[in-house]
């Protein structure tokens, strides 16, 4: 975790210009140089489910083919026999599941090419684990025992979907896990570990209490809160990896307990600027006088709206509040989707992290996911040369601006 401000762009993979590794992804890598950033973040890089969300991915250890850039590049039985004995935990189980082992080492080699050109440009690189694992996908049917035979994951309603969210994943058997010292967890974050300098955890409140639905609920407001591990995950896999550089996605529902653990384990949360004005909320975490440093700001995240979208449907009193709050900061700006940047960019949070949505000042059509939607999300993409040097040179003035340049 950085000693100092820094700041980042989120951009999954699939919405590079051709969604793939190679030739695109190094260019955005030096886009972020260009512009000042030291992060760049993704979304998880499993294989999606057939409406494309990479938080149903078939593997929560094997990485998608359609992101590679030479899919028929040749690889020889020693390159697969070599990669079976150094992921030999969870190799055969993808394996029988009907994945390519080959496809396994392709990826892994033009994985490394990016993160060496990514760390040769002093950009790290930010992944993000989904909590949960795909129904009937290659976790579950590896270690059925680690599985509850009834019941599904869910959120309850919040902010983002007024009916909760029916996500149909199987729960944890928490007690099976601790019997087997929390194996598949450990060898879950040694995997991440291996690919990215940091990692987002989805979904962290669920380590304290989950949203358990039953089966055949026909949404999540019929569920009701089961209780999680709480820190016994993260010790044994500390115990093996050492220190954890995680992000605690704590967005929703969060009671002091969930916070209580976040705290403890050292972990940053996270916030949300576009969460930040709510008139009837003068307490809220998210409001830029109550941010705190043990968390990382986010303009908006891959669930929200983009800036732009949320400035047009805003109400009066968001506007009024978002108004008070740039005036506090001193921030003067025609354009509004900027004045949110600056505002991000200007928060006692040590790390800022904007969507490149939001660098481009685009509008909901723009949205990465509608949370409880199917057909709508994971879709958007850059168009070739959409992110100018004109884009890196305002945001790497930004970013000098608020102290958050690292190299």
């Amino acid at each position: 975790m950085p000693g100092s401000r820094a700041s980042g762009v989120q951009l999954h993979l699939t919405a590079l210009p051709d969604g793939r590794l190679g030739p695109s992804a190094h260019a955005f890598v030096d886009w972020l140089a260009d512009a000042g950033q030291t992060y760049w973040q993704v979304l998880p890089l499993g294989p999606p489910d057939e409406h494309r969300s990479p938080y149903k991915a078939a593997s929560a250890f094997a990485a998608w083919d359609g992101l590679l850039a030479e899919p028929d590049a040749p690889v020889s039985a020693d390159a697969a026999d070599a990669f079976r004995a150094r992921h030999a935990y969870w190799i055969a189980g993808w394996e029988a599941f009907g994945g390519s082992v080959e496809d396994q080492v392709r990826f892994e080699r033009e994985w490394a090419t990016l993160r060496e050109h990514a760390a040769a440009r002093g950009v790290r690189l930010v992944g993000d684990v989904p909590i949960y694992v795909s129904p009937g996908g290659a976790d579950h049917a590896t270690w059925p025992e680690l599985f509850l035979g009834e019941g599904q994951a869910g959120a309850p309603p919040d902010a983002l979907a007024a009916d909760g969210q029916l996500w149909g994943n199987p729960l944890y058997d928490w007690p099976a896990l601790q019997r087997r010292g929390y194996r598949w967890w450990t060898e879950r974050l040694r995997r991440t570990f291996d690919l990215f300098d940091v990692t987002r955890i989805d979904h962290f409140r669920a380590f304290v209490a989950c949203w358990a639905v039953p089966s055949d609920a026909e949404s999540a407001v019929e569920g009701h809160w089961r209780r999680g591990p709480g820190r016994a995950v993260f010790d044994a896999a500390a115990r093996e990896l050492g220190d954890l550089a995680v992000i605690a996605e704590d967005l929703g529902v969060i009671t002091e307990p969930v916070t209580r653990l976040r705290r403890k384990l050292g972990f940053p949360g996270m916030l949300v600027t576009l969460f930040g004005f709510d008139p009837d909320d003068p307490e809220g975490p998210h409001r830029p006088e109550n941010h705190t440093e043990d968390r990382w700001i986010y303009l908006s995240t891959h669930d929200t709206d983009t800036a732009a979208g949320w400035l047009s449907t805003a109400s009066d009193g968001q506007r009024a509040e978002l108004q008070a709050a740039l005036a506090v900061a001193g921030i003067e700006e025609a354009e509004r989707h900027w004045a949110l940047v600056r505002l991000a960019f200007s928060s006692r949070c040590p790390v800022a992290m904007l969507a490149a949505q939001d660098v481009l000042g685009l509008g909901s059509q723009a949205r990465m996911n509608v949370p409880g939607t199917k057909g709508r999300s994971w879709r958007w993409k850059l168009e070739p040369g959409q992110l100018t040097a004109e884009h890196a040179r305002r945001l790497r003035a930004a970013t000098q601006e608020a102290g958050r340049l690292t190299g």
